[in-house]
Protein backbone atom coordinates (compact mmCIF):
# COMPACT_ATOMS: atom_id res chain seq x y z
CA UNK A 1 0.00 0.00 0.00
CA UNK A 2 1.47 3.38 -0.98
CA UNK A 3 1.85 6.16 1.57
CA UNK A 4 -1.02 8.14 -0.02
CA UNK A 5 -3.31 5.10 0.03
CA UNK A 6 -2.45 4.48 3.67
CA UNK A 7 -3.23 8.12 4.56
CA UNK A 8 -6.54 7.89 2.70
CA UNK A 9 -7.42 4.69 4.57
CA UNK A 10 -6.54 6.25 7.94
CA UNK A 11 -8.55 9.38 7.08
CA UNK A 12 -11.57 7.25 6.11
CA UNK A 13 -11.37 5.35 9.43
CA UNK A 14 -11.12 8.61 11.38
CA UNK A 15 -14.12 10.04 9.54
CA UNK A 16 -16.19 6.94 10.22
CA UNK A 17 -15.18 6.75 13.88
CA UNK A 18 -15.89 10.44 14.50
CA UNK A 19 -19.09 10.63 12.42
CA UNK A 20 -21.59 10.89 15.31
CA UNK A 21 -19.74 13.68 17.12
CA UNK A 22 -18.71 15.38 13.86
CA UNK A 23 -22.35 15.44 12.69
CA UNK A 24 -23.30 17.23 15.93
CA UNK A 25 -20.41 19.66 15.44
CA UNK A 26 -21.38 20.38 11.83
CA UNK A 27 -25.00 20.97 12.89
CA UNK A 28 -23.84 23.47 15.52
CA UNK A 29 -21.75 25.27 12.90
CA UNK A 30 -24.75 25.43 10.55
CA UNK A 31 -26.94 26.83 13.35
CA UNK A 32 -24.33 29.45 14.25
CA UNK A 33 -23.97 30.46 10.60
CA UNK A 34 -27.75 30.78 10.25
CA UNK A 35 -27.91 32.85 13.44
CA UNK A 36 -25.26 35.22 12.13
CA UNK A 37 -22.84 37.53 13.89
CA UNK A 38 -24.02 38.93 17.22
CA UNK A 39 -21.39 41.41 18.39
CA UNK A 40 -24.13 43.95 19.13
CA UNK A 41 -25.02 41.94 22.24
CA UNK A 42 -21.51 42.32 23.72
CA UNK A 43 -20.63 45.01 26.25
CA UNK A 44 -18.39 47.92 25.25
CA UNK A 45 -15.60 46.51 27.45
CA UNK A 46 -15.73 43.15 25.71
CA UNK A 47 -15.70 44.79 22.30
CA UNK A 48 -12.83 47.11 23.22
CA UNK A 49 -10.67 44.20 24.38
CA UNK A 50 -11.57 42.13 21.35
CA UNK A 51 -10.65 44.91 18.93
CA UNK A 52 -7.64 46.38 20.77
CA UNK A 53 -4.90 44.50 18.93
CA UNK A 54 -6.49 44.95 15.50
CA UNK A 55 -5.30 47.40 12.88
CA UNK A 56 -7.56 50.41 12.23
CA UNK A 57 -9.23 48.91 9.12
CA UNK A 58 -10.02 45.70 11.03
CA UNK A 59 -11.46 47.68 13.95
CA UNK A 60 -13.72 49.55 11.57
CA UNK A 61 -14.81 46.32 9.90
CA UNK A 62 -15.53 44.60 13.21
CA UNK A 63 -17.81 47.43 14.35
CA UNK A 64 -20.43 46.02 12.02
CA UNK A 65 -22.29 42.77 12.55
CA UNK A 66 -21.58 41.66 8.99
CA UNK A 67 -17.88 40.76 9.03
CA UNK A 68 -16.82 37.31 10.24
CA UNK A 69 -14.17 37.27 12.97
CA UNK A 70 -12.23 34.01 13.12
CA UNK A 71 -10.58 32.86 16.32
CA UNK A 72 -7.20 31.20 15.79
CA UNK A 73 -6.21 28.54 18.33
CA UNK A 74 -2.52 27.79 18.05
CA UNK A 75 -0.14 25.16 19.40
CA UNK A 76 2.88 27.38 18.82
CA UNK A 77 5.03 28.76 21.59
CA UNK A 78 8.57 30.13 21.44
CA UNK A 79 9.99 28.05 24.29
CA UNK A 80 8.94 24.62 23.07
CA UNK A 81 8.79 25.04 19.32
CA UNK A 82 12.51 25.06 18.57
CA UNK A 83 12.06 24.79 14.82
CA UNK A 84 9.18 27.29 14.83
CA UNK A 85 7.00 25.37 12.34
CA UNK A 86 3.81 27.24 13.28
CA UNK A 87 5.19 30.72 14.00
CA UNK A 88 3.99 32.23 10.71
CA UNK A 89 0.60 30.51 10.54
CA UNK A 90 -1.44 33.22 12.33
CA UNK A 91 -0.24 35.82 9.79
CA UNK A 92 -1.09 33.47 6.92
CA UNK A 93 -4.56 32.83 8.35
CA UNK A 94 -5.11 36.57 8.96
CA UNK A 95 -4.24 37.35 5.34
CA UNK A 96 -6.56 34.62 4.03
CA UNK A 97 -9.37 35.97 6.24
CA UNK A 98 -8.75 39.52 4.93
CA UNK A 99 -8.86 38.28 1.34
CA UNK A 100 -12.17 36.55 2.09
CA UNK A 101 -13.62 39.69 3.70
CA UNK A 102 -13.13 38.79 7.35
CA UNK A 103 -10.81 39.28 10.29
CA UNK A 104 -8.81 36.66 12.20
CA UNK A 105 -7.24 36.96 15.64
CA UNK A 106 -5.31 34.57 17.88
CA UNK A 107 -7.88 33.67 20.51
CA UNK A 108 -5.98 31.08 22.51
CA UNK A 109 -3.44 28.33 22.57
CA UNK A 110 -3.14 24.70 23.43
CA UNK A 111 -0.22 22.96 25.14
CA UNK A 112 2.62 22.07 22.82
CA UNK A 113 5.93 20.34 23.18
CA UNK A 114 8.77 19.79 20.77
CA UNK A 115 9.50 16.09 20.47
CA UNK A 116 13.19 16.92 20.95
CA UNK A 117 12.48 17.63 24.61
CA UNK A 118 11.09 14.17 25.24
CA UNK A 119 13.43 12.11 23.07
CA UNK A 120 15.29 9.58 25.15
CA UNK A 121 13.22 10.32 28.25
CA UNK A 122 10.87 7.87 29.95
CA UNK A 123 7.14 8.46 29.68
Amino acid sequence: MSRNQKLLAITARLRERSKPSRDIYLERIAQAAAKGVSRASLSCGNLAHGFAACAAPEKAALRSDHIPNLGIVTAYNDMLSAHQPYETFPAIIREAAREAGGVAQVAGGVPAMCDGITQGQPG
